[in-house]
C-alpha cells in the first residue's frame, strides 16, 4: 500500500490554492447587451413587460455605480384586432404605452431577439435627468414604436414584440 504514494501530488496549503494562477490570462467578456436588443424587466413596476436597450453603461456613473442601460418598453400592449373592426377602433385599438427607464443589468433578462429601432436621438442620459423632458421623449417613443407596430402588422416581422408576455 505503500506505493501509491509515489503517485499523489505534493501537498499544498490553502493559500498556494486559492492564489490565482500565473498562466491564466484574463478572459475578455462578450458584450452582447447592444443597442437593440430586446430585454425583459424583473422585477418593478414594469416586471414581465419587454423593453429595447437603447444605450449601455457597463461600468457605472458616479451617481450609479454598477452596471445599467437605459431601455424603453411597452407599458401597455396593443390589443386585438380582427377584419370587422371599423378604422377608427383600430386605431384606438392600436395605442401602445411606453415607457422609458434605466435598469440595473442585475434586473433584466435578455432575449436572443433584437429589434431595429433607433431610439438614441430621441432617449438619451440628458431625458433621463430631467424631469420634465420625460413627457416628451415618451410621446416620440410612443410615435416610433405604434409605427413600428403598424409595419409589423401589414409584413409580420417582430409582431412578437407587441404581444403581451403570458406566463
Amino acid at each position: 500500500a505503500a506505493f501509491f504514494f509515489f503517485f499523489l501530488p505534493p501537498r499544498r496549503s490553502h493559500s498556494e490554492l486559492m492564489a490565482p494562477k500565473e498562466d491564466a490570462g484574463e478572459v475578455k467578456k462578450t458584450k452582447f447587451l447592444k443597442a437593440g436588443k430586446v430585454v425583459i424587466l424583473l422585477t418593478g413596476r414594469y416586471a414581465g413587460k419587454k423593453a429595447v436597450v437603447i444605450k449601455t453603461q457597463d461600468d457605472g456613473t458616479a451617481d450609479r455605480s454598477y452596471g445599467f442601460c437605459i431601455v424603453a418598453g411597452i407599458d401597455k400592449y396593443p390589443l386585438k384586432i380582427s377584419n370587422k373592426m371599423s378604422k377608427k377602433r383600430i386605431t384606438k385599438r392600436s395605442r401602445i404605452k411606453p415607457f422609458i427607464k434605466v435598469v440595473n443589468y442585475n434586473h433584466i433578462m435578455p432575449t436572443r431577439y433584437s429589434l431595429e429601432v433607433d431610439l438614441k436621438h430621441i432617449v438619451n442620459q440628458e431625458v433621463i435627468n430631467r424631469p420634465d423632458a420625460r413627457p416628451n421623449a415618451r410621446k416620440e417613443v410612443k410615435k416610433v414604436l405604434e409605427e413600428k407596430y403598424q409595419t409589423s402588422l401589414k409584413t409580420g416581422k417582430n409582431r412578437w414584440f407587441f404581444n403581451k408576455l403570458r406566463f
